[in-house]
C-alpha cells in the first residue's frame, strides 16, 4: 500500500500524457494554429498583463510535466505574446517548475527502490559510485546537458532523479542552463508574427549556427571544468 502511495501520483500523470497524445491534443501546439490565431491570441493577452502570463506559465509548466514535445512552440509563442524578456522569463520559470514537478514524482516513486539496490551487490555498488558522483557534483553535469539544447529535456528531468540529484541543485541547474537557449527562442518569437501570418515557419536551426551553438557548448564546457580539475588534482596526488 505505501507502495502503490508513492507510485500512483506518477501513474496518474503518464495516464494523463497517455491521454493528451492519443486525443491529438498535443497536435493542438502546432505551428498552424499558433499562426491562425496569433492576432486574437496577442489581444487577448495585451488586455489580461497578469492572467495571461500565469496561464502560460501553468501551460507550459504541464507541458514539461507531461513531457509534450511542443516546447519549442511554446516558447516561439511566449516572445509572439509577451516579447522577448518577459516571454523568455515565463518560459524559464514554467520549464522549471514543470521540471521540479516530474523530478519530484519520479523520486517519491522510484528513489527508495534505487537507494536499496545501491546497497544490494556489485551492481548496486556501481549505481551507488555513480549517484554519489551526481550528489556530489549534479548541479555542474546538469547544468552542462542544459546549456545544450540537444539533449532531450525528459531524459535530463528523469535522470537526474533517478540519479539521486538533490531538488536544490537541479532546480537551480535548470533555471540557469536553459536560460540562454530560451532567450535566443523567444527572440525569434518576438519577430516571427509576420513571418507566420505569411504562411511560413520560424528557422529554429538558427539555434545550432556556430556563432549561437559554439558558445553554448563552451558553457557546457565551462560548467564541466571544476569537475575535471577535482579529478585532474586526485590523479596527479
Amino acid at each position: 500500500m505505501r507502495t502503490l502511495r508513492r507510485v500512483l501520483p506518477l501513474l496518474i500523470l503518464l495516464v494523463v500524457a497517455a491521454a493528451a497524445w492519443a486525443s491529438g491534443l498535443t497536435k493542438e501546439l502546432s505551428w498552424d494554429n499558433l499562426a491562425r490565431n496569433q492576432a486574437a491570441l496577442a489581444g487577448w493577452a495585451g488586455s489580461r498583463p497578469v492572467l495571461a502570463p500565469a496561464l502560460y506559465i501553468s501551460a507550459y509548466a504541464a507541458t514539461v510535466a507531461l513531457s509534450v514535445p511542443q516546447a519549442a512552440v511554446l516558447t516561439i509563442a511566449g516572445g509572439l505574446l509577451f516579447g522577448t524578456v518577459q516571454g523568455a522569463l515565463c518560459a524559464i520559470g514554467g520549464a522549471t517548475i514543470g521540471s521540479i514537478a516530474i523530478f519530484l514524482l519520479a523520486r517519491s516513486a522510484f528513489g527508495e527502490f534505487l537507494t536499496h539496490l545501491s546497497a544490494a551487490n556489485r551492481g548496486g555498488r556501481l549505481l551507488a559510485t555513480v549517484r554519489d558522483g551526481l550528489q556530489r557534483d549534479g548541479f555542474m553535469y546538469l547544468l552542462a546537458m542544459r546549456f545544450l539544447p540537444i539533449v532531450p529535456f525528459w531524459l535530463v528531468n528523469l535522470a537526474a532523479s533517478l540519479g539521486g540529484v538533490r531538488l536544490l541543485p537541479f532546480a537551480a541547474a535548470t533555471f540557469i542552463g536553459i536560460m540562454p537557449a530560451t532567450f535566443v527562442f523567444a527572440s525569434i518569437g518576438a519577430g516571427v508574427g509576420d513571418i507566420l501570418a505569411a504562411g511560413g515557419r520560424p528557422d529554429l536551426s538558427v539555434v545550432f549556427s556556430p556563432r549561437i551553438f559554439a558558445p553554448l557548448i563552451a558553457l557546457a564546457l565551462l560548467s564541466l571544468l571544476p569537475i575535471g580539475w577535482r579529478k585532474w588534482r586526485g590523479a596527479d596526488a
